[in-house]
């Protein structure tokens, strides 16, 4: 198996990935991503020479979202003519912090 990354560069990937690993984890570790790099290696063989590099596997997708267009909506009325409570043209809601009155 060739070593592709040391115990050194995987230390530095968890301390960069914030993953907690024992001193008795690295060496495990490094082979087995040692192991992931080396099984890989197949996709090397592939004759790549005239294919275009892509930057989606779906090829040229394009945003998919609709058009963000301004449509008539509620009036501040409309809003809170169901609300419990209301105050200064604002829902009024119990406190979720403290002591319990309406803000």
């Amino acid at each position: 198996m060739t070593e592709h990354v040391t115990e050194k560069d995987v230390r530095a990937i968890a301390e960069y990935a914030r993953i907690g690993l024992a001193d008795g984890e690295l060496p495990q570790m490094t082979a087995d991503l040692n192991a992931i790099i080396d099984s890989l290696a197949p996709i090397t063989e592939y004759d790549l020479e005239g294919v275009e590099p892509t930057f989606h596997p779906i090829g040229d997708l394009s945003n998919v979202m609709r058009d963000d267009i301004e449509q008539p909506s509620f009036t501040q009325e409309q809003a809170l003519e169901n609300a419990p409570a209301q105050q200064e043209g604002s829902f009024l809601i119990p406190s979720i912090l403290g002591g319990g009155d309406a803000r």
